[in-house]
């Protein structure tokens, strides 16, 4: 028996508005949550066109689809999902004649998109968890809607098919898990490194405290609850519906920062040149359905949530930089940079939220074209919620979310000073940033105790 799609009703008139004005087809994502009954589908995304395809100059054969850029869009759409919600699959409507050749134009797309969003993940999937995304196939000219499934898992998977029902406010009532991390990371630049790629050894640091979180133990309201035990158990109901989501917003993350006393610990000293500091708060979110959630569902969304914001946030800020930074900086004191803004948008009918970030010096209208662009909604000026903005009233770096890199510069001998120079000047090619790079000893004994983490 084939999976079945639970989708937002409001889908079905955006997909039958595309149908009519866009031809020979148009592509796009569809973006919702999986669960080990049934899927949900709260949104679709068509994809953005090309400058050059404005003046509806698109390709008539779907043998022209543009992959890479179908899978980058992907790839900015997964960073404006919070915890929960996820690509779920591709969609294509198209003209009578171009039906027959889009089942196969589906099946390259979904893998293609599900190995560029693979990419970026600092998680692992778990061993249960759905595999299996939508291909939707919509005639242009008899609306007829054919949904099938593929096993993102296994390459050689076939279609299977699956049912599409579309249903009023399916997403009204969604539970919302709401929680503020403090960060603190450490990433040592190591000497003996023969170069320094800010953004590889960034990630490298976010990979080891993403295991941290993984192992994290979460307390809704204040309690520990077992896995397998449904989220609303206890709560009352109201016309079978849950109450307000805020009842769930208190959460709290204890983290592990040793593997416990069973297992021997020893001190290592490594030669460092420098170091990366990630700190401050970051706001976290999460979405759930309503449909007997189980308590591993909510804090596995949080837990991707938590690590998926900070991730993004450090490729958003690199990415910038690259563009802004020119080689000719030569500012060899202490960098410090502050990373983008969590925000969240309503999505009409629906208790869901979307994400987006922002730098400090960005205007509203700048975020209102990029949720226009990507994920083809209009928003006010007025709905625009900064999660963090209590944090800008601060100005110790503690109360930003900072990539701090921090130059050491005493007792440097020449030939030290030298071979610092020479990977400042490496970096500054590769990253189009100035570094400051010296030479240090940095020790790290693990710590036998829990760090708790809150608001």
């Amino acid at each position: 028996m084939g999976r079945t799609y639970f989708v937002e009703e409001a889908i079905g008139q955006y997909l039958s508005d595309l149908s009519t004005k866009l031809k020979p087809y148009v592509t796009g994502l569809l973006i919702g949550q999986c669960s080990p009954q049934r899927d949900y589908v709260i949104r679709a995304v068509r994809t953005p066109p090309k400058e050059e395809q404005k003046e509806e100059n698109i390709p008539s054969k779907l043998a022209s689809i543009d992959e890479e850029w179908i899978t980058t869009h992907a790839s900015q759409v997964s960073r404006m999902l919070p915890g929960g919600l996820v690509v779920l699959g591709v969609f294509i409507i198209a003209t009578p004649e171009l039906s027959k050749d889009s089942q196969n134009a589906l099946r390259k797309l979904i893998f293609s998109v599900e190995k560029s969003l693979t990419k970026r993940r600092l998680w692992k999937p778990a061993e249960e968890e759905v595999s299996d995304r939508a291909a939707l196939q919509i005639c242009s000219a008899t609306k007829k809607v054919v949904c099938r499934t593929y096993d993102v898992q296994d390459p050689r998977s076939s279609a299977k098919p699956a049912d599409w029902k579309y249903q009023s406010a399916l997403s009204a009532s969604w539970l919302s898990l709401d929680c503020t991390v403090n960060v603190n990371i450490h990433i040592p630049l190591l000497a003996t490194s023969p170069n320094h790629d800010l953004e590889k050894n960034t990630k490298n640091g976010l990979n080891r405290w993403s295991k941290q979180i993984e192992d994290s133990v979460f307390l809704i309201n204040g309690q520990i609850k077992d896995d397998d035990a449904e989220l609303l158990e206890g709560q009352k109901k109201l016309r079978g519906n849950t109450q307000s989501s805020t009842q769930f917003s208190d959460v709290k993350v204890l983290i592990q920062l040793s593997q416990g006393s069973s297992h021997r610990s020893t001190a290592t000293v490594q030669v460092c040149s420098g170091s990366i500091n990630l700190k401050g708060a970051v706001k976290c979110r999460a979405y759930i359905h309503n449909n007997k959630p189980k308590v591993k569902e909510a804090i596995q969304a949080l837990k991707r949530d938590i690590i998926n914001t900070l991730s993004d946030r450090c490729e958003i800020l690199f990415e910038d930089l690259i563009i802004n930074e020119g080689p000719h900086k030569k500012n060899f004191e202490r960098e410090y940079h502050v990373l983008p803004q969590r925000l969240f948008v309503p999505v009409a009918g629906s208790s869901v939220m979307l994400s987006d970030y922002k730098f400090g010096d960005e205007a509203d209208a700048e975020i209102q074209e990029r949720f226009a662009e990507m994920l083809d909604q209009s928003v006010q000026a007025e709905d625009i919620h900064i999660a963090e903005e209590i944090n800008t009233v601060f100005t110790s770096s503690l109360d930003f979310h900072a990539v701090d890199i921090c130059p050491i510069t005493d007792n440097v001998d020449d030939t030290q000073q030298k071979q610092v120079t020479k990977a400042t000047l490496l970096l500054k090619l590769q990253q189009n940033m100035g570094v400051v790079i010296a030479a240090a000893v940095a020790v790290f004994a693990s710590i036998f105790s829990f760090n708790y983490f809150s608001d």
